[in-house]
């Protein structure tokens, strides 16, 4: 990852990164970043001097197919660990367990506080659980990190990315909540740990801050898109309605003129036929 990704990704995008003096270069600590892109799981490992274990779904280690198969092997090339979230309750538990194993071990744990990528590049309030339960738990100091522009690389759906665009990393100083040490049963100390965390992602990333739930806002999006999407169709099934009125009203027209003449011809050749009797009588 780091000899080999990391080297393509400065030659490519030529990211920027900020505050990395705040990462300490040995012992535990746990890395809180906003979400953006997935493009997020290569560049902050990749850049880093230390290696950071992030929790990942399992389906990027199930999926089948060459892509499937691909996207296993880079996870498991760079050790992030698969949780099933099939049942949300069973998965927060194991998150949280493999997180103190992490820190417990030493190293670095990452983790997004959203739990998914943000629908819109907006910040979305943090959720309650595996960010502050791990803190609160190991004692270990939690560190801010934004990743900026990562959207633009590559956005959501998007396959290729953009070489366009030149991303960055904005690292802020360690946190310390040692004072909440053996509370982390307290669901309001793990609110007010999770907002803490999430108004320095804020301040890092300058991006603007929703207090709603990131997945809450991505039904809300979908929502939004089906209705626009059954407003577009009606509107064009009522346009295709006019047009085909105008068609039919047009082609009748067309029919009572081409009748009106044919009439007209008829009258026209009766009176020439009147005329010619006339003038053949006298």
């Amino acid at each position: 990852m780091k000899m080999i990704v990391a080297p393509l990704l400065r030659i490519f995008f030529r990211p920027w990164m900020e505050g990395e003096e705040n990462i300490p270069d040995e012992g535990p600590a746990i890395l809180a970043s906003n979400h953006l892109s997935f493009s997020d799981s290569f560049f902050l490992p990749a850049l880093l001097k230390r290696r950071v274990t992030f929790i990942a779904k399992a389906e990027y280690f199930t999926t089948p197919g060459i892509k499937g198969r691909l996207t296993a092997a880079f996870f498991k090339g760079v050790g992030q660990l698969p949780v099933d979230r099939s049942g949300a309750r069973g998965a927060g538990e194991a998150a949280i367990r493999s997180g103190i194993a992490v820190v417990e071990r030493g190293e670095l744990f990452g983790v997004y506080p959203e739990g998914t990528r943000s629908p819109d590049g907006k910040l979305y309030r943090g959720k309650v659980g595996g960010l502050a339960r791990v803190a609160l738990a190991t004692g270990a100091p939690v560190i801010p990190v934004a990743m900026i522009d990562t959207e633009k690389v590559q956005p959501p759906g998007q396959v290729v990315p953009n070489f366009g665009v030149r991303p960055g990393i904005r690292i802020g100083r360690p946190l310390d909540f040692s004072r909440y040490q053996g509370m982390e049963n307290d669901r309001f100390i793990l609110r007010s740990v999770t907002d803490e965390v999430m108004y320095e992602i804020m301040r890092l990333s300058g991006q603007e801050y929703v207090d709603i739930y990131a997945t809450a806002a991505k039904r809300q999006l979908a929502e939004e898109k089906k209705a626009a999407d059954a407003d577009r169709k009606a509107q064009q099934k009522a346009e295709k309605a006019e047009a085909d009125a105008e068609a039919k009203a047009a082609k009748a027209q067309a029919e009572a003129d081409a009748e009106a003449g044919s009439d007209g011809k008829a009258a026209a050749d009766d009176a020439k036929d009147a005329d010619d009797a006339k003038d053949a009588g006298a």
